[in-house]
């Protein structure tokens, strides 16, 4: 084992546990909490360093990530051996020739070598690049090639995906030695010789040094990267450790995929902000029952789901399933109110409701102890300064756009968008940050969402862009322009339906809707799978537009909500299609 760096609190450990302690100590009193909570000042921070490794010391024996596989086996490690082994793999890779600043794209699922090295990152001051394992061959090459990856550290079932990217990258697999690829596992024997060595022991970050970058999506163009820094995000998400109502001790499960924000929101910053131990269950295919059991078994004190599992979670009898959980709650789109009242006639618990961002923390919530209203997601949470602002006016009241600030910035938000100056300056203006997202605010501060702004849409709890949907459908000979709205559904609260105006001399039909289905299957990421599609009919006059030519999915949408189509065709009709 590498030696733990017994260090006296820095300046930034003392401000951050300060601020952090204020929090637990006012968890139940949002009043208190919201009026009295200040973001710490930082200067000098590295939350590998000045935070977990201070747990590491505080706590060394206590499971930091407990993993739990579908057959019932598990991995448990501490505090103490996740900084050591982060440790290691920080030294093996500026072994390698990683330094800081670099950017590490991270393509892992939940395997324990993702929380090492995204730990590793942090303490030597890399750059992640978190994606996820769904992402297509051409969606690798554009994340490596726009984030400027120095290093990507991928399963070794993918490394296919990376056959088109440059020579120059760093490619290092996990799970098994592919040819050409440095072995990860590798990285477990750095530290036990005294063999000379790049590594020059933990980095010196500043506060806003780069920490994370994100592609997320955007409605009309490429998905955008957002930077985080050193503070914004392991700092900020003291607010989401508040909402949530984590506790030193807990033992909390989110269910959420790597490579998505909300992984690092709860099962990353939130949860060793707070002291707790993370735990995962990695099946391959949801099983209400399944997870309750484990739930149940490895005594699970907070939860957190997004809207879709907890509709399938409701199917089950939960009244079968009494557990130790203290705190619920949801995140990604609004909650049914049964699926709330189901939960609660059986556990005694309200799913209490919360709303963030990719580029900020959690902005709005429901903190625990807090009375409820239906339908609102909550008031705005310690730190953050929330404004809703009129489109048209730029007047700030009681319904409008979901807005920051920036007179008092929260620590959460992001530093802007990666090398696109128009876009930050657009999400900026006028002394705010703009969401995106509308909503309305009553007199007591409780806020209730009322839609997007723009056209991106969540399907299974996954931003979807339309915009990138599209851009694949028309890349089919047939179809000369299409159009990506949601359709609702019982399950997914909505799947992506596609409208299609045919190429000329192109005739509709069933074998024709298959194909284009099959094609977009083949092209796109999993997550982004178009499952409904209609034909528009040029001479009809095709899809519905603004004087300027936009398309208007608003008017698709509208429909899409009133009355499902006669003319639709489905993933059915894909299968029998061929």
């Amino acid at each position: 084992m590498t030696q733990p760096v017994n260090r006296e609190e820095t300046a930034g450990t003392d401000a951050f546990r300060s601020a952090r302690d204020f929090l637990l100590a006012h968890r139940d009193d949002y009043a208190t909490a919201y009026a009295g909570f200040r973001w710490p000042e930082l200067d000098r921070f590295n939350w590998a360093t000045d935070w977990f490794d201070r747990l590491a010391l505080e706590q060394p024996g206590t499971t930091a990530l407990w993993m739990v596989e579908e057959d019932g086996s598990e991995q448990r490690v501490s505090f103490a051996d996740m900084a050591d082994r982060s440790r290691r793999v920080a030294g093996w890779l500026a072994d390698q020739g990683v330094e800081q600043g670099d950017r590490v794209l991270l393509v892992l699922g939940n395997c324990v070598p993702l929380w090492e090295s995204m730990l590793a990152c942090i303490r030597m001051g890399a750059v992640m690049i978190p994606a996820t394992t769904q992402l297509s061959p051409a969606d690798v090459e554009d994340r490596v090639g726009r984030g400027h990856a120095r290093a990507v550290i991928a399963h070794a079932a993918d490394a296919g995906k990376f056959a088109a990217v440059g020579a120059d990258c760093l490619r290092i697999s996990v799970g098994g030695a592919v040819d050409g690829w440095l072995d990860y596992g590798s990285s477990a024997a750095w530290g036990d010789d005294a063999a000379p060595t790049a590594w020059a022991g933990d980095a010196a970050t500043s506060a806003d040094d780069p920490l994370l970058l994100y592609f997320t999506s955007g409605t009309t163009a490429e998905p955008k990267l957002v930077e985080h820094t050193h503070a914004s995000y392991p700092v900020g998400h003291l607010s989401t450790m508040y909402w949530i109502g984590l506790q030193p001790g807990d033992v909390h499960l989110n269910i959420s995929s790597p490579g998505w924000a909300k992984h690092a929101w709860s099962c990353v910053f939130a949860p060793w902000n707070a002291g707790a131990t993370v735990l995962i269950y990695n099946y391959s295919r949801f099983d209400g029952g399944a997870l309750l059991e484990v739930m149940r078994r490895c005594e699970v004190s907070t939860f957190c789901a997004p809207p879709t599992v907890w509709r399938m979670l409701v199917q089950q009898d939960l009244n079968q399933h009494q557990l130790g959980l203290r705190e619920v709650v949801g995140a990604g789109e609004p909650l049914n109110p049964e699926v709330i009242e189901r939960v609660r006639q059986a556990w005694g618990l309200t799913i209490r409701d919360g709303f963030g961002q990719t580029e900020t923390t959690a902005q709005i919530g429901n903190p625990p102890a807090q009375p409820l209203k239906l339908g609102s997601m909550g008031r705005a949470l310690p730190g953050y300064v929330v404004s809703l602002v009129d489109p048209r006016t730029g007047e700030v009241g009681t319904d409008g756009e979901i807005c920051l600030e920036l007179a008092r910035r929260p620590l959460g938000l992001m530093t802007g968008y990666r090398d696109d100056s128009a876009r930050t300056d657009e999400a900026t203006r006028g002394g705010f940050y703009h969401t995106g997202d509308m909503a309305s605010v009553d007199d007591e501060g409780y806020i209730t969402y009322v839609g997007r702004a723009d056209d991106v849409f969540k399907a299974s709890d996954y931003r979807i862009s339309p915009f990138e949907l599209e851009s694949v459908l028309v890349e089919h000979p047939a179809v000369a322009e299409a159009a990506v709205v949601p359709a609702p559904d019982p399950m997914r609260l909505a799947v992506p339906k596609a409208y299609v105006v045919l190429a000329e001399g192109v005739q509709p039909s069933a074998e024709l809707a298959g194909e284009i289905l099959g094609y977009a299957r083949e092209h796109l990421a999993p997550y982004k799978r178009i499952r409904k599609l209609e034909f528009s009919a040029a001479e009809d006059g095709g899809l519905p537009k603004t004087i300027s030519g936009k398309i208007r999915r608003v008017e698709l949408r509208t429909a899409e909500q009133q009355d499902r189509s006669a003319h639709e065709y489905t993933e059915d009709t894909e299968d029998t299609a061929g």
